[in-house]
């Protein structure tokens, strides 16, 4: 199977799985974040395979009926009963798929969506994405600090997501140098092809 074939394999039983127990929200918020992210599927990649970052797709590509259906779930989901981790990733992604563009994101909402899921789910990467909801409502150098507190982690050695978001931020903060070489090492420690092409070109655009 491809990726699109195991996506769609994925929302199918995870569909199958909320018609079997339709009152457990978990079940509904997994459903919902499948569909929220499938939704972006043919905007992820442009004509010749390259990556496109969720900032500059073309959300007329996205699957309004996959969207519709993931954000009535959710809606009916979130608050009802005790909140979980898939029904926060969720309401996330609502909230990235229902504005009209990245600069009509309302990232304090995603901010406070993900401060919450910090605390009923914390890890490294769920850090790392709040570090990024930090600097677009404080401020690049917000998302920095936070962002710091990842480089300890053990967790996080081997993970090239934490120089992708690090390159990106200091990109945001005015470090077209800094950005540059944490562009690279974030390079360096992929094995994806079209992550490694998408991350060598960010570093060249800042020689």
């Amino acid at each position: 199977m491809h990726r699109g074939e195991l996506t769609t394999e994925a929302v199918r039983l995870a569909r199958l799985l909320h018609q079997l127990v339709p009152q457990d929200a978990e079940a509904a918020g997994l459903l919902a974040l499948l569909l929220l992210t499938d939704a972006r599927r043919a905007a992820r990649t442009d004509a010749d395979g390259s990556l496109v970052p969720l900032a500059d797709q073309r959300r007329e590509l996205w699957n309004r009926t996959q969207i519709d259906e993931g954000i009535a779930l959710i809606t009916r989901t979130l608050g009802a009963a005790r909140v979980g981790s898939y029904q926060l990733q969720a309401a996330i992604a609502a909230v990235h798929d229902e504005a009209p563009s990245n600069a009509e994101t309302d990232w304090s909402q995603i901010l406070a969506l993900y401060e919450v899921l910090e605390r009923v789910s914390p890890g490294p990467i769920v850090t790392l994405n709040r570090a990024v909801a930090l600097a677009m409502v404080d401020g690049p150098r917000a998302g920095l600090a936070l962002l710091g507190t990842l480089d300890g982690d053990d967790r996080m050695a081997y993970n090239h997501r934490l120089d992708a978001v690090r390159a990106y931020l200091l990109e945001l903060a005015g470090e077209p140098g800094a950005a540059r070489e944490s562009y690279l090492r974030a390079a360096r420690g992929t094995a994806s092809l079209p992550e490694q092409r998408y991350l060598a070109l960010q570093a060249a655009r800042l020689h």
